[in-house]
């Protein structure tokens, strides 16, 4: 089981007086920082902020610092280091690699993007219209919440070129089965880009099982500072035409980043492995590679989510008085979207502001009306 109590100790913000008594359950916008990365912003600020690469030590030892975050990094996610680049932010990365897109495809090619994820993950995909490309939409289920397989097959045609959909969506909290959609993607010939931002907080994917050629997701929201990590698997990469320096063109990190990076950022995200790697040696014991040991985290992490996600769902239900509260813990745990539906649908009251302001996995649902007991119970349940 996770200890809560260790993770704690790793962030210097649950022991700060000024935060105390208070939860935020803003989280979405943006992790706690974990002590491993202040430690290495701090030194990289303090010792090596100076042009990196350079022959000098605190040049080197700052390239060096730079090439480690990218390094461990992309191990613990089953790919090469120079598939991993980093940016001002996934949005950003996003919008560079569409343009990237708009130069590669011709008039007539299509993409298709979803209504079930952050606007950042299709707004830039569906801007390529005004360069001729078709875009279509792979809706979801306004029944579920969820993206139907059948009716991506009834989109994909010889015409597709990309695939953009989300591992996790932002609107429902539904976690796709990405390695499913993107065999599809790929037996119909096309390109497979998986937006990861409300996925990778919950633990790093093993991307060489999941087969993406594109994955992103927000070093800010995976407990490092404020950069979008950006992977572009090698095959396409070195098709889609270099949106960097002339100069750094045969280079697969740097194709994708049109301007410097921020080197203490860059460098201070090798934290986020050391965090990683102190939560695998704080609950196991046998040696394991890099990708294992984030996936022995990712698995402990979601169990320990998982536990407690059923139990709110009970709660939720029975304040409610939904008439869902004789549903069995199994059942509900099985079937979450499908009681949050419930939930939502009501009849019920037209809600006052207060409560409509509430957002549970993001959709303004009567939940929010109960939210004064989700506190409580969070708190009980989580110290």
């Amino acid at each position: 089981m996770l200890d809560c109590a260790f993770v704690r100790s790793q962030f210097p913000a649950f022991s700060e007086a000024a935060l105390q008594g208070q939860a935020f359950f803003e989280n979405a916008g943006g992790s706690y920082t974990c002590q491993q990365v202040i430690d290495r912003l701090f030194r990289f600020y303090t010792q090596r902020k100076v042009q990196p690469y350079g022959a000098y030590a605190a040049s080197g030892l700052g390239g060096a610092e730079m090439d480690e975050a990218g390094a461990r990094l992309s191990a613990m996610m089953g790919v090469a280091a120079e598939e991993l680049s980093f940016g001002p932010s996934t949005t950003q990365n996003t919008y560079v690699l569409a343009q990237a897109f708009r130069a590669f495809l011709a008039k007539g090619d299509a993409i298709i993007v979803t209504n079930q994820d952050h606007e950042a993950n299709s707004g830039a995909w569906r801007r390529l219209e005004d360069a001729g490309i078709i875009v279509k939409e792979w809706g979801l289920n306004a029944l579920t919440g969820q993206l139907d397989i059948a009716d991506l097959e009834n989109l994909l045609d010889q015409d597709v070129k990309l695939v953009c959909f989300p591992h996790c969506s932002n609107v429902v909290g539904q976690v796709n089965p990405v390695s499913q959609i993107v065999a599809l993607i790929h037996a119909n010939g096309s390109f497979a880009c998986v937006d990861g931002v409300s996925y990778a907080p919950h633990g790093l994917p093993n991307l060489a099982e999941l087969g993406a050629d594109i994955y992103l997701f927000s070093s800010y929201k995976t407990y490092g500072p404020h950069q979008g990590i950006m992977v572009v698997r090698e095959a396409l990469a070195r098709q889609l035409p270099n949106q960097g320096h002339f100069f750094n063109s045969d280079y697969l990190s740097k194709r994708f980043t049109p301007a410097g990076p921020d080197h203490a950022q860059i460098a201070a995200c090798a934290g986020m492995a050391d965090y990683i790697d102190a939560l695998y040696e704080a609950h196991f014991t046998a040696a394991a590679v890099p990708v294992k040991r984030a996936e022995a985290v990712h698995d402990l992490m979601r169990a320990h989510e998982q536990s407690y996600y059923s139990l709110c769902l009970i709660f939720c239900a029975r304040k409610t008085r939904c008439g869902c509260s004789g549903l069995t813990k199994l059942k509900i745990a099985r079937q979450p979207l499908r009681l949050i539906w419930e939930l939502r649908r009501g009849p019920w009251p037209k809600p006052s502001p207060r409560a409509a302001s509430w957002q549970v996995m993001g959709i303004f649902t009567p939940i929010g009306r109960c939210a004064r007991w989700v506190l409580i119970l969070i708190k009980a349940c989580c110290g």
